[in-house]
């Protein structure tokens, strides 16, 4: 546990991925099985720990802080495990065992220890920590890591510790449990690969390339097929006759949240495609897919307000056979004809664009409007294989412009990681009657040194504070790009943009020049 707990922390306060990496490699090369295995888990977020709940870590700590003090810190923190690992009495009489056990052992106490027991079996372990271990013990149990590693990273961490194609380890992650013993001795050229064949799996997607105006030669009629590239959830569907499975393109397992996306594919296939919502007879916009996100189980009236759809446009797998060697044109066919022989309801295949001239993909790029479920089009090879990663020239996107609007800072929050020293997590809004009305939130488009400054300005100019969020002075500017806006009841202003990013800081622009809410609504056609 004490090392897991040096690992967490060193992972923490590291901002480069490279050397995250190393720390990851060192320590599967020293750290003995199960501890590592259990480890990847607790990083990977694939550890379930039931019992642990944040409210009897509340009931912990209230038995042992003033309130006020436990309120008032919690509050400047902004977050409950890091709060408690700080504020932690240490005891007046030492524990007769002040050794921790190791990281196996402490899971197998979360896990197993009854659960009217297991406060105190927590409070004995918090007693005998030190601050940085109480922190790693707590976020085993909330299952909350925030550490700048990504199940992604993790998996090209295994991938190179074994020197094995990332492809490899994605194929079998969904395979193996933890702790990964057999995974490690695969990796370690200690045993055979580990057998997988009759679990549901993933299998790593084909990625495509921007296109960019250099590449516009390259796309002509003879080479290229063109599709919409719809803006929805990239999934990968899977049937066989152990079951059914619903994949992310990342490989995360979203089974649980979709079932009745699953219950549409009624013959054995791994299918990809995008996973969208049904309104009416038209389909849903990415803001009406979010009504379902992040529902590990949504009630039946949510299924049936926002039912889950597939528009798919490749197959992988066709009853049994693998047919991603297979030119994209065959593999269409195979997936128009199974589509028509089964007739799946709730599973359409993407329809192609007719084309003769670049010029005409030029204006279907171009028609398309904001409320539309498209976000530009997809351009592939007709005799392209299907091959996971990001091969340069099988696949290109084509995504219609992002829309600007000039919006006022309002709200800055601390970030976590590596930025969690700096103001890093931004809320802006527009103008309406001579109000403010918050739009968005973004934390990404600027810069390491614009970061810097604005982390300096917000310190400089703010106005008030709520725990790490701080309101600020109405002066900076900002240029917000987005992909879309759409109406929402879920915010005061009555909008919400799909991917907002700060495009550029306006630090001569005054606030009162900013845009007004009918910017969105022009913007909305």
């Amino acid at each position: 546990m004490k090392a897991f707990s040096q690992l967490l922390e060193k992972l923490y306060y590291e901002p480069a991925t490279s050397a995250k990496e190393r720390l990851l490699l060192d320590y599967f090369a020293t750290t003995p099985d199960p501890d590592r295995g259990f480890a990847v888990a607790i990083i990977g977020g694939s550890l379930s720990l039931p019992n642990f709940k944040r409210g009897m870590v509340l009931d912990l700590i209230r038995a042992r802080v003033d309130p006020q003090l436990l309120a008032m810190s919690h509050d400047y923190v902004g977050e409950l495990s890091e709060t408690v690992a700080h504020l932690w009495p240490t005891p007046a009489i030492p524990p007769n065992d002040p050794e921790l056990p190791p990281l196996h052992e402490v899971v197998a106490g979360l896990r197993h220890t009854p659960k009217a027991r297991l406060p105190d079996y927590v409070a004995g372990l918090l007693d005998r920590m030190t601050s940085p271990e109480r922190w790693a013990l707590l976020k085993i149990g909330a299952g909350a890591l925030r550490i700048g590693v990504s199940a992604r990273l993790l998996k090209q961490v295994l991938a190179k510790y074994g020197n094995q194609p990332i492809e490899r380890i994605e194929t079998l992650w969904h395979g193996v449990d933890p702790p990964y013993e057999a995974l490690f001795a695969w990796l370690e050229r200690r045993a055979e690969a580990p057998v997988v064949h009759e679990r549901l799996t993933f299998t790593p997607v084909m990625l495509a390339h921007p296109l960019e105006e250099k590449d516009y030669g390259l796309i002509v009629p003879e080479t290229y097929v063109a599709e919409w590239k719809y803006d929805g959830i990239r999934v990968q569907c899977v049937k066989s006759a152990i079951g059914r499975a619903l994949f992310t393109r990342t490989g995360d397992d979203i089974s649980g949240s979709f079932p009745d996306a699953l219950e549409h594919l009624n013959f054995h296939a791994v299918l990809d495609g995008e996973l969208l919502v049904q309104r009416g007879i038209e389909l849903g916009s990415f803001n009406d897919l979010q009504q379902r996100l992040g529902r590990k189980s949504p009630s039946g009236k949510l299924m049936a307000d926002y039912p889950a759809t597939m528009t798919v446009y490749d197959v992988l797998m066709l009853e049994g056979e693998d047919v991603r060697p297979l030119p994209y044109e065959s593999r269409r066919e195979l997936l128009q004809g199974a589509l028509h022989k089964y007739q799946p309801v709730g599973i359409s295949l993407s329809p192609q664009i007719p084309w003769h001239e670049f010029s005409q993909l030029e204006e279907a790029r171009a028609s398309v409007d904001n409320l539309s479920v498209i976000e530009g089009l997809m351009l592939k090879r007709r005799d392209s294989a299907y091959v996971a990663g990001r091969p340069t020239g099988p696949w290109y996107k084509w995504k219609i412009n992002p829309k600007l609007v000039d919006a006022v800072l309002m709200y800055a929050q601390r970030g976590s990681g590596r930025r969690s020293s700096f103001y890093s997590d931004f809320t802006f809004g527009l103008w309406r009657d001579g109000e403010l009305l918050p739009i968005g939130k973004a934390y990404f488009g600027f810069t390491d040194a614009e970061l810097v400054e604005l982390d300096k300005w917000v310190r400089h100019h703010t106005l008030k504070t709520f725990g790490p969020v701080r309101e600020v002075r109405k002066e900076l500017v900002f240029e917000v790009a987005f992909d879309a806006v759409h109406r929402s009841t879920r915010h005061k202003s009555g909008y919400a943009l799909r991917f907002p990013r700060i495009s550029r800081i306006r630090w001569d622009k005054p606030a009162s020049e900013a845009d007004h809410l009918t910017a969105l609504e022009r913007l909305m056609g």
